[in-house]
């Protein structure tokens, strides 16, 4: 993996969250607070704007660069959860990962993200997509890109008749089923756009 690959893997999460921002907002406006889109759009263009200098850093260092960022610029769960997310995986992943080091690393990062707030799957948060997406990763094989980047948007839209058990959205009680959870949506996104930035 080199500097230019960083950049544009980077780029294209930051994007794809940017250009979702409003969608974003609306699905968390109908469950939640209505900021995770402008939360994250304020997030990802503080990572756009540090990331010629960040990219040109080991991978590990790159990503750790991003949870930070994401920590200090985006309020709200969100920022501290997806900063989290980041840490733990810089922390974890090696310079040149393998397609091994890469899900232990995911890995890794869902359970930081899982104590961070103190939740599972099945509770109508982002986990409801990282971990089905950890799972893809770990069980490896040939088309992965396309398998996980499938995974990723049918885990999200799986929210949709979940009860909310944890986050804002669980003061709703049984008003939370039948919407489509913001932070799983976001996470899908930046999923999809790694692996489309990588040609999976």
């Amino acid at each position: 993996m080199d500097k230019a690959l960083h950049k544009r893997l980077i780029e294209a999460m930051a994007r794809a969250v940017i250009a979702h921002a409003e969608e974003l907002t609306e699905l968390d406006r109908q469950i939640g607070d209505g900021d995770h889109g402008l939360n994250m759009k304020r997030g990802f263009e503080a990572v756009l704007e540090t990331l010629p200098a960040t990219a040109a850093k080991p991978l590990p260092e790159v990503l750790k660069g991003v949870g930070t960022t994401l920590v200090m610029k985006v309020g709200g769960a969100s920022g501290p959860l997806y900063g989290t997310f980041f840490l733990a995986l810089g922390k974890t992943m090696p310079d040149t990962p393998t397609a091994k080091a890469l899900a232990e690393a995911f890995a890794a990062a869902v359970e930081a993200v899982k104590a961070r707030g103190k939740s599972q799957a099945g509770q109508k948060t982002m986990l409801d997509v990282l971990v089905p997406v950890s799972a893809v990763l770990s069980a490896g094989g040939e088309g992965l890109g396309p398998r996980v980047r499938a995974e990723a948007f049918a885990a999200a839209e799986s929210t949709r008749p979940m009860k909310a058990i944890r986050g804002r959205a669980s003061f709703l009680g049984e008003r939370s089923i039948g919407h489509l959870d913001p932070g799983a949506r976001s996470s899908a996104l930046m999923i999809a756009a790694v692996c489309d930035a990588i040609g999976g």
